[in-house]
Parts: structure tokens; C-alpha cells; sequence
């Protein structure tokens, strides 16, 4: 058969969306006219693509074995009217994890990656539905499993963490820290640890029981409930430039140096040729700022590099 390609995309959004009324208006139709195109692809295919029951929609053992090579007919269909009409538009880049400034590391490589459009995501799992959706081409934050498959990432760059401390903090006064000098005290978060891998992390691996939340309403604020309380810390990257908030302190962490992880994701079906420019103008500054450097006896991070380069669910470090 001749798969039409606006059935099929009505297929790919409504297995993401797992909804056919979301799945709709992402498109600009209705539910029953996205009802009428997954039905004649199903009948076309002789096969069905979805259960639909009381409990929602769920892909059956056709659908997922089809959902694959049905993302791949829909990019190359956009590819395809994209070189016919000139469209070479902009690569779109969004962010995540605003309150450890994702856009510093981006603006030192967006300058040698061509034309970019960014945005502002919420967090990784709206930024990995922006993603799988087509709404955005690549991403930059921390990624952390479980990942959604369908995607890819490289690691691009390995941030040194300090602790921010009140000025009345008892180890305020340190020139460094062990991290598990800190089990006394009190770990602020900006928000839910369950939402906040790398710190959730943190306090796991170095027993810090004493775990506080405010509300992220930026750096000045949570910084500002910090100065607050001599009991509290948090954990922010070296080079993270910190507005005037009175009676902070920053201390760096050694033996081991928590690592943030920088990385850059992608829909592994995405053709865009802006990608290709922007790992190279990562892999680049990468290897002049010795962002990738790593040593395990005396650094620790959440989920340490492997050596498998290529693996798109693993770490996958910039070779130059």
C-alpha cells in the first residue's frame, strides 16, 4: 500500500500522546476527523494500530512494531517538502534547569552553530515531549534516565559544584568541604526532590537526611531563603554568577567534587543538518575548555561516563 503520510502522522501523534483529544489539537483538527485517518491507516495496514478501552488508548504489538518506522516517514516527508520549497529554517534549541543558567555553556558554542532559536523549557520531561513532538529540534540540560525512547544525547560538558551556604552557616568559614561534612545540615531544594535528580542524588549518596523545599521563583529568591537560615546549603555550579544576595557564602567541594553533567538531546530520527553543526561547535569547545575531564578517584557523578561511545541511551563524550 501507499502510506499516506497525514494518516501517519495522525498515528505518530496520538501513540505519544496516548489521547486522542490532545493527540488532535496538537495537529489543528478535530477528534473525529484524527479518528477517521488512524481508522483508514488501520484498515490499510490490515492491521490494528490501537486498543481503545475504558482505561485509554494504548499502542498494541502492530502499533509498536509500526511506531518506529512511521517517525521516520514523517520526518523524511518534512525533509523532503523542506527541500523543495528552500526552507532551511532555524535549528530551535530549547533549555532546561533554569536556576543553574543552562544558557551559559550554550552561548559559548551557539556563535560556530549557525543559526539557532531557543526557548525555555520547563523541565526534562516537557522538554523531551517538545522533542518527540517536532515542536523543537535539540536540547541542552542535565539528562537523566529513565529516557524516552526515540532520543539520543551526548555529554558536552562536566561542571564542577560548590556549596552556597549562609554566612552564618557553621562551615561557612571553610576553604573547601567534604561532602559528607554537610549530613548535618539542612539541604534546600527549589522545588521537589523526586523533580531534582542531581540534588535527590546527592543526598542519597552522601547521607544527607535533612531535606528542605521552597518555591523556584528564581536565583535571588532561593538564594535569599538560604542567607536565611544558618542550618541550610544547596548546591549550585562553580561558574554560575550569583546575583548581590547578602550573607551567602560559596564554598567549593572536594574528595570527591560533585560533577554537574551537561548534555545535548535530540530525537534520533531528527535529519536537521543545524545538529551536526552544533555537536561539532560542542565538541570544539569542549576540547579547548576541557569540559570533559573526569577523574574517578577524586570526582563523583550521579551516572559516571562509560567507554561506549555510540550507545544513544549511555553516555557518549565528544571526540575531537
Amino acid at each position: 500500500m501507499d502510506l499516506d503520510v497525514a494518516q501517519v502522522r495522525a498515528f505518530v501523534r496520538t501513540a505519544e500522546e496516548l489521547h486522542f483529544g490532545r493527540a488532535a489539537s496538537t495537529l489543528g483538527i478535530s477528534q473525529q476527523a484524527l479518528s477517521k485517518r488512524i481508522a483508514r491507516l488501520e484498515s490499510g495496514l490490515g492491521a490494528r494500530l490501537f486498543e481503545r478501552g475504558g482505561t485509554g488508548v494504548r499502542l498494541t504489538e502492530a502499533g509498536q512494531r509500526f511506531l518506529l518506522p512511521a517517525r521516520r516517514t514523517v520526518t523524511a516527508a518534512d525533509a523532503a517538502v523542506a527541500a523543495v520549497t528552500g526552507d532551511d529554517r532555524p535549528l530551535r534549541v530549547d533549555v532546561w534547569g533554569h536556576l543553574y543558567a543552562p544558557m551559559r555553556t550554550l552561548t559559548q558554542v551557539a556563535a560556530h552553530a549557525g543559526e539557532l532559536i531557543t526557548g525555555h523549557g520547563r523541565d526534562l520531561p516537557s522538554v523531551t515531549t517538545a522533542l518527540l513532538h517536532g515542536d523543537i529540534d535539540a536540547a541542552f540540560g542535565r539528562v537523566h534516565p529513565p529516557l524516552r525512547s526515540g532520543l539520543a544525547h551526548r555529554l558536552i560538558r562536566l561542571e564542577p559544584v560548590d556549596a552556597v551556604l549562609s554566612a552564618a552557616h557553621p562551615l561557612a568559614s571553610a576553604h573547601e568541604l567534604r561532602p559528607d561534612r554537610l549530613r548535618g545540615s539542612v539541604l534546600w531544594a527549589p522545588g521537589p526532590l523526586d523533580r531534582l535528580d542531581f540534588l535527590h542524588q546527592f543526598a542519597e549518596r552522601f547521607d544527607v537526611r535533612d531535606r528542605g523545599t521552597g518555591v523556584n521563583l528564581g536565583l535571588p529568591h532561593f538564594l535569599a531563603e538560604i542567607a536565611g537560615s544558618p542550618d541550610r546549603f544547596s548546591l549550585l555550579p562553580a561558574d554560575v554568577p550569583l546575583p548581590d544576595v547578602p550573607g551567602i557564602r560559596t564554598v567549593p567541594l572536594v574528595d570527591p567534587t560533585p560533577l554537574y553533567a551537561w548534555s545535548l538531546l535530540w530525537r534520533a530520527d531528527d535529519t536537521h543538518p543545524g545538529l551536526d553543526r552544533l555537536m561539532t561547535a560542542c565538541a570544539t569547545q569542549a576540547a579547548q575548555s576541557r569540559w570533559l575531564e573526569y577523574d574517578p578517584a577524586h570526582d563523583w557523578l550521579p551516572e559516571p561516563p562509560t567507554p561506549r561511545p555510540g550507545d544513544g541511551n549511555g553516555w557518549r563524550p565528544f571526540a575531537v
